[in-house]
Formats: structure tokens, sequence, C-alpha cells
């Protein structure tokens, strides 16, 4: 089984466009949507959600009022401002204490140092994961909560269970679409990964960034490549990033031309390459020929 993810070093690149279109070509994949901070893939391959489960990740402090005693010695502990104090009634106990679960970061420092014990640390619920169907075949998703954490976790779940199904259903490729940048997220995407594609813009952030991802990559011995998508807005920071990418070590894949039918195609919740008449299908196609032949060898 071989794992193409994509990736790009800034957002907006149009990653998740490749990825909706790989889809389309490949025939025969899991897709998984590993960018769990901003997941966007759905609003193209329309999954219909078959199993969910609830994703665990890390702690979070909880106070039992019957056992706190009001020291607030958690208050002057924590360091994320994490403990609230109100006041409810009248008397030497008509403070209360409470856990902002958006500011706990889980270290378990109150819990620890509490004289009590009047402070556990529960399993935190974080978001949801979900196996579904699409056109193209199973797809692999998950939703993050607002200003959760373990990000990278939650990307290691979902590669998993893409691996578990795609050997059950006798897959032969798992398409990750990664998160952009070269966070936790990217790391638990591309680890142990057959190929990665970042694909990048004709911009000087684009190619800034962009060096920094064929950087990570190299740093895991992943093989990568490089494709700029509209490649034609600038020809000539193109051509400059597509050498820069060479000197790095990368396989530098055709350019995508700038195509109004890519905004047309995500009106419609399609990948472009269902479009007939588009100049960025028609590249788009070339790409994943390279990329195919790329993950055979």
């Amino acid at each position: 089984m071989k794992e193409l993810v994509v990736i790009s070093g800034k957002g907006g690149t149009g990653k998740t466009s490749f990825v909706a279109s790989f889809a389309a070509l490949s025939g025969n994949a899991v897709v998984t949507d590993c960018d769990v901070d901003a997941p966007d893939l759905h609003l193209v391959l329309g999954p219909v959600i078959e199993h969910r489960e609830p994703f665990i990740g890390g702690k979070l402090a909880r106070i039992d009022a019957a056992t706190c005693t009001r020291c607030g010695e958690c208050v002057e502990l924590c360091r994320f401002d994490a403990v609230k104090v109100g006041e409810d009634g009248e008397g030497p106990l008509r403070l209360t204490f409470s856990i902002d679960p958006v500011g706990c970061e889980g270290c378990g420092v109150c819990a620890w140092f509490c004289p009590e014990s009047a402070i556990a640390m529960k399993p935190a619920v974080r978001g949801e994961w979900y196996r579904s169907a699409t056109r193209y075949g199973p797809m692999i998703h998950a939703r993050l909560g607002a200003a959760a954490s373990n990000s990278g976790r939650l990307v290691t779940v979902l590669r998993e269970e893409a691996r578990r199904v795609a050997e059950a259903a006798g897959k032969d490729l798992v398409i990750i679409d990664g998160s952009p940048g070269i966070g936790c997220p990217v790391i638990a995407s591309v680890t142990g990964a057959s190929l990665v594609l970042a694909v990048t813009e004709p911009s000087v952030s684009g190619e800034h960034d962009l060096l920094r991802v064929l950087g990570l990559a190299r740093g895991f011995g992943i093989p990568s490549a490089v494709c700029v998508n509209r490649a034609d807005v600038d020809v000539e920071i193109a051509a400059r990033i597509e050498a820069r990418a060479a000197e790095a070590g990368a396989t530098v894949l055709p350019g995508v031309r700038f195509d109004r039918a890519v905004t047309d195609a995500q009106a419609r919740e399609r990948p472009v390459v269902e479009l007939d008449g588009s100049g960025a299908a028609e590249d788009l196609r070339k790409v994943w020929g390279v990329l195919w032949g790329m993950l055979r060898k």
C-alpha cells in the first residue's frame, strides 16, 4: 500500500483541489482529510457519514465542588488562567471554583498540588472523526473542536483508520490532504509516507514556505515532488521556484494553469477534472500521471 501526502507551505495554494481531483482520477484509493484544524475536502467530495467516534485527546482538570475548600491555591498555580472564581451566596464558602475548558492545557499541576485532592484529570473529548462514503470511495475525516489541542494525535488516528479501511477494501493507495505549514499535524501526516507532493504558488511567500516544507520532508527521508499551481500568473517566479525545488532534491512536476473552472467546480461541489474543457483539469491529469508513476516504482 502506498501513501501520497499533499501538503503546502502556506494556506490557499490549492492542495485540497488537487486532492479532490486525485481522488477522482485514482479510482482505487482511500482519501483522508488530515487538515484537521481547517478541513474542507468534504465540501467538494460530499461524504455521507457511515461511522463516527469521539476523539479523546489529552485530559482536562475537573474540580469536585463538594471536596473543594476554596483555598485558592489552584488559582495561584495555574499558568494559563484556566481556574475561574465566582461567587454564589454568602459566607466563607460563597466562592466557586471552576475550570475553563478552553484555557486548560491539561498539565495537571493544579491536581497534583491540591491539598484536598479535589481536582482530578479527566479524559477530554476534543472532537469527532468519521468514516464516510463518497462517489470515489471511502473517506476518513474529522472535526476538531474550537481551540482544541492534540491535532497531531488526531491526524495519527485518521491515518491508522485509513490504512485499516484500505486493507479491508483491497485499496492500494491512501491519498492524504495534509495541513499547511510545518507544525505537528504536518509532521504526523508525512511521517512514514511513500511520497510527499508540495503544492505552491508563484509568489514570494509561496517560494519561501515551500522550501521549509521540502526541508521537513528531506529531514524525514521522504521523496518529494513539487507542483506550482496557477503557474502562468507569474511565469518568472514559477520558473525560479521550480529551479530551487530541483536544487533541494525534489521532483518538479508540470505546472497547473490558472483556470476559473476550478472555482466553478467547487461551487458545484465537484473536482475540476469532472468538467469538460478545463485547462487546469488537463494539467492535473498530467500531474497525476507522473505521480502515479513515481508511486508505482
